[in-house]
């Protein structure tokens, strides 16, 4: 029985260096390793994809990893990347995003996946992000999730061809040969 009490923002904010790859995951301080160069490749490609067609309509701001998504205070999230809306600016703190952000990218990689995949996935659902995409690099493949009251419904899923489309960005579609290409 793990009897160590759950760490808070506070002790993640002091206890980690600035830039470094860690999240607050249920009360738990855990390190990432580096992904690998496919991966942050892909994560590069849909932030670029996100961040001209974002600027572009001046819809608000994309960011990416290592930016804190502070949710509660046991659980203090980094993702690949995210987007908040013009409307939620205000939940851009000088450090780090307080509250859900409108939309969160993550992409799998043996480290996270299982992360991202529950843990995160529930959290983020909980706290209200519109919309989740969840990235597998192995699988070239991308599912979109939409928060219906609280709940993530699959809005799409393509496997290596095709093109998904974001609900909550009105025009926002990224064909995954784009994303997955090895070029």
């Amino acid at each position: 029985m793990n009897t160590q009490a759950k760490k808070t923002y506070t002790d993640y904010f002091r206890e980690t260096p600035e830039g470094a790859r860690y999240q607050l995951i249920n009360g738990e301080i855990v390190r990432w390793t580096t992904p690998d160069i496919f991966h942050q490749t892909v994560s590069g490609r849909i932030l670029f994809a996100l961040s001209s067609f974002v600027k572009h309509g001046r819809l608000g701001v994309v960011l990416n990893i290592p930016t804190d998504v502070y949710l509660t205070e046991f659980d203090t999230y980094q993702p690949d990347v995210l987007f908040v809306s013009a409307e939620n600016k205000s939940k851009c703190k000088e450090r780090f995003i307080e509250g859900a952000p409108d939309l969160v990218v993550e992409v799998l990689s043996p480290a996270t996946g299982l992360y991202d995949l529950t843990l995160k996935k529930n959290k983020y659902e909980e706290s209200g992000v519109k919309e989740y995409w969840i990235v597998d690099p192995k699988l070239k493949s991308i599912e979109v999730l939409a928060n219906e009251g609280a709940n993530f419904i699959t809005l799409a899923k393509a496997k290596k061809i095709g093109t998904i489309a974001s609900k909550i960005l009105s025009g926002f579609q990224i064909e995954l040969a784009s994303v997955f290409e090895k070029k």
